[in-house]
């Protein structure tokens, strides 16, 4: 972690990645780099889905594989390098026939190491396996739902999620959010977790740095007007008066109520949900 010198209010408690001791290389590979435009939230008639998205630093698209379709053939890790499009580290993959990829880095991952994806590959951190291959209570990151469906689960800088049990045929795995589901034995997954865990630690510090990273201000329900939001309005600090929070379109938000389908297709694969509200 690096900690900042209190020079101005906003630095006083502000803190970041030192990402000289980890980066070895500052620009990406062109040929797997492309424009990237973001929608910011709005549909295709501009209108807003996701609220408090805008804005922010211009930023390039690096294409990573989350497949892992090169089966059976090794890759050394040639750089690691930072990716803007999500917290953890990516590596520069070079496979033994000269093919160039890039993946996701498991934690303390370092230029040289060499890693593989195959159902013989041995248990070790960054190799890539499918699920029932797996002894109970090993760490995978990059897991897949469905067999060649692509990594889905577990991608953010040190997430991880943990092999509970196996039975018929289906792997119960723990989740970072705390949910644990059944997937597939024939999914594939990667050994240890994801790298870059201080990510959790970061101290923004000042609005401007949330700026950067295309996140807008939020503002309180109760400090809008009734017109604006269902708990506007009001003299004073008044509450919200009613039992559940609301969003501003009138759905239940925050503190922990449910807001999930109850019919949705993947109840049956949860077997314990998510614990929610104050940790």
């Amino acid at each position: 972690m690096k900690h900042y010198k209190p020079t101005t209010k906003s630095r006083r408690n502000m803190s970041g990645i030192n990402y000289r001791q980890v980066v070895t290389r500052s620009e990406p590979e062109k040929s797997l780099t492309s424009g990237l435009k973001r929608a910011w939230g709005r549909n295709a008639s501009g209108k807003i889905t996701t609220r408090h998205k805008g804005g922010g630093h211009k930023r390039l698209f690096r294409a990573i594989d989350f497949s892992y379709a090169k089966r059976e053939v090794p890759f050394t890790i040639k750089t690691v390098e930072y990716d803007p499009n999500r917290s953890g580290f990516i590596g520069l993959a070079v496979y033994k026939d000269g093919e160039k990829r890039y993946v996701l880095l498991p934690n303390n991952a370092e230029v040289g190491d060499t890693y593989i994806a195959s159902g013989e590959a041995p248990m070790l951190i960054g190799n890539r396996l499918p699920l029932g291959a797996m002894l109970v209570g090993t760490f995978v990151y990059n897991v897949e739902l469905k067999p060649l469906g692509g990594a889905k689960l577990a991608r953010s800088g040190g997430g991880y999620a943990e092999i509970l049990a196996k039975d018929a045929g289906m792997v119960d795995i723990r989740l970072p959010s705390s949910e644990v589901r059944k997937v597939p034995e024939t999914a594939w997954a990667t050994i240890g977790e994801v790298s870059n865990n201080e990510n959790r630690l970061v101290s923004i510090g000042k609005a401007g740095r949330s700026r950067w990273l295309g996140i807008r201000p939020t503002v309180r329900g109760t400090a809008m007007n009734p017109v604006d939001h269902p708990h506007g309005g009001g003299e004073g600090r008044s509450g919200r008066g009613r039992r559940r929070a609301i969003s501003i379109y009138g759905k239940p938000t925050g503190k922990g109520q449910k807001s999930r389908r109850p019919k949705k297709y993947s109840n049956k694969f949860i077997i314990s949900r998510r614990k929610v509200g104050k940790k």
